[in-house]
This record gives structure tokens, sequence and C-alpha cells, in this order.
């Protein structure tokens, strides 16, 4: 396994570019109690540079989204009796990222059943790059190689109980105590790109690991990896690799938080004020 040091950058922009020039995401999250999570990720692709970003949720929790920000485009799929996305929104999600360069699945799904089957078949049958994170890792939880078996471009964003979640652990052990190894089993498990979360965060794409020196406690606070989601997924819409995105997504990220820790304390911070600093972290 080669291990990565330097880390990627964006290329500057061209004096003539447009929105389209920087890809559209589509983040596909959102149930009652967890809207924040996907307008998260959404503005997280906006701040990395997007040029569109696209939060498709459930009808009932739709207008909730669309109230986050006047920055965020909003499509409502068909929803469960309890306001989740439901599998009957598969093929308008389908036909919608077809038109987006990266999709971010997961941030605030819930776990209903029925949410579930539409994460598995969706996984299937993507053909954009897609960053799995949050609830859709949970419901991916003994599919997981329903991911390398789909043959897509996949990037999986798990902390350390999604990890163990994917990675079949006994309840005795939900959590991996060797993260090296675990990285690497979940980039063998997934046959795409696997990102560790927490204290120095692993990128490993089955040949290559990058360890991140960025972030600090102050970001152990809820919405700081859907943020993080949609840093990747912008990168990705802009064209970078995959492992590419990951490094320089986590890097970034880390950064700044550590910039908002810099200014607010690491007690203080909380996950949108990663957003005001994503623009200094990325210059």
């Amino acid at each position: 396994m080669k291990m990565v040091r330097s880390v990627p950058r964006l290329p500057r922009r061209a004096r003539d570019a447009h929105k389209g020039s920087f890809g559209h995401v589509l983040v596909l999250g959102g149930s009652p109690g967890l809207t924040g999570a996907p307008a998260l990720a959404a503005l997280g692709a906006l701040r990395a540079g997007a040029g569109l970003a696209t939060v498709g949720c459930a009808r009932a929790v739709q207008p909730v989204v669309a109230g986050y920000s006047p920055c965020l485009m909003t499509l409502g799929l068909p929803d469960t009796a309890g306001g989740a996305l439901s599998h009957a929104g598969l093929a308008p999600a389908l036909r919608f990222s077809s038109r987006c360069r990266a999709v971010v699945l997961g941030p605030g799904l819930g776990r209903d059943h029925d949410t579930g089957e539409f994460v598995r078949s969706f996984v299937t049958s993507v053909e954009s790059a897609t960053v799995v994170d949050a609830d859709a890792l949970n419901l991916l939880a003994g599919h997981a190689e329903s991911l390398r078996e789909a043959g897509g471009t996949f990037i999986v964003t798990p902390h350390p109980g999604e990890a163990g979640r994917l990675l079949g652990l006994t309840a005795s052990a939900p959590i991996p105590a060797n993260r090296r190894k675990a990285v690497e089993d979940l980039a063998a498990l997934t046959g795409g790109v696997a990102v560790l979360k927490g204290h120095r965060t692993l990128v490993c794409d089955g040949k290559r690991l990058y360890e991140n020196r960025t972030g600090n406690p102050g970001m152990a606070t809820g919405g700081t990896g859907d943020v993080l989601a949609g840093v990747i997924g912008a990168l990705l819409a802009q064209g970078m690799e995959p492992f590419d995105a990951a490094v320089l997504g986590v890097r970034v990220h880390g950064r700044a938080g550590d910039l908002a820790a810099r200014r607010l304390g690491e007690t203080a911070l909380i996950a949108s004020d990663l957003l005001d600093f994503l623009g200094a972290a990325m210059g």
C-alpha cells in the first residue's frame, strides 16, 4: 500500500467560466427531524465550488429544506407514510441524477424500510460519481458488496460506528480497533474509495493510503460529516478523480474546522460554522 503525502489542488478558474462549468451536485436525503443534514451537505458543495446544488428529498420535508437557503434548489420526491423518501422516488431520482456530475446519498435519510429499498436500488443503477454517507451507509449494512458489484464510482464516508456495521463487526466490538486495516477492508468490500472519519481521517482506494492531519475536537458535533460529504461531492463535480477528491476534501474540511476553532473556540464550534471558513481553507 503506497502512503500518499501530497494533496491535489483544483485548477484556477477560467475567466469565462459559468455555473455549468463547475458541475451540479444532487444531494439525496432528509426526513422529518433530519432536514438540516442534506441542507448542510448541499451548502458545503456550493462553498466548495459546485456550480449548482439540488436537494432531492421527500415531498413532506421539501418546504423545510428549501427554507434553509435561497441558494439551494430542491426536488420533491414521493414519500412514505412517515415522511421519508420512498422507493417510488427511484425513477425520478435516477433521471435527475443523470443531469448531475456527482451525487451525495444519505444525509438525514432516516432508516425507514422503504427508504432502504430506495438506497439499495439506487446504488445499483446510478451512473454519476456518488458519495455514500450517513444513513445510506446504515441502510447498506449487510449489502455493502453491492457497491462493488454495481461497478459504479463510489466514495463511502463512514464514521467508526458506521464502518463497523458495514464490515459486519460483532456487538461486543462494533468499532474497528485497527483503523488502517478497517479502511483497507472497506475499500476492498465496496470496490471504491473509503474515507474512515475520525482523528486523522484515513482515505484508501485499495492501492493508496492517505492520513489527514487537519481538524480538531471541536468538529465532534452533529452535521460536520454532512458538510464533508458535500465538499467531496463538489470536488467530484468539478472533475477530480475520486481518490483525489476525497483527499482534498478531508484536508479542506479539517482546515476549515481549524480556522473556525481559532476564531470561535473548539467548544462553541458547530457544523454550519465550517461553511463560513471553507473558502479560506481552499485558498
